[in-house]
């Protein structure tokens, strides 16, 4: 699963099996969830509340880019890195 941004301590990741709704992985201090890209809901798994802000955060900036990298990885292309929150 490549890892497509990290920032504050929190990885994400698309993983090229996945299914739809698109959506992220993300660790974060050895906790893990999956989010939408398009809603920011968690769809499984859990995280500190600073930590699913940081992403909301930088996901409604790169939401374009998110589903992108999404298109790419369900079509088992190389995915592009996106540039951290700052």
């Amino acid at each position: 699963m490549p890892k497509i941004s990290e920032f504050y301590g929190i990885k994400i990741y698309i993983n090229y099996s996945d299914h739809p709704e698109p959506h992220i992985h993300v660790n974060y201090s050895g906790e893990k969830a999956k989010i939408s890209i398009k809603s920011g809901a968690i769809l499984a798994g859990s995280l500190p509340r600073t930590a699913i802000n940081l992403v909301n955060r930088w996901r409604k900036v790169y939401q374009e880019e998110l589903l992108e990298d999404w298109n790419l990885a369900m079509e088992h292309k190389v995915l592009k890195e996106i540039e951290p929150l700052k």
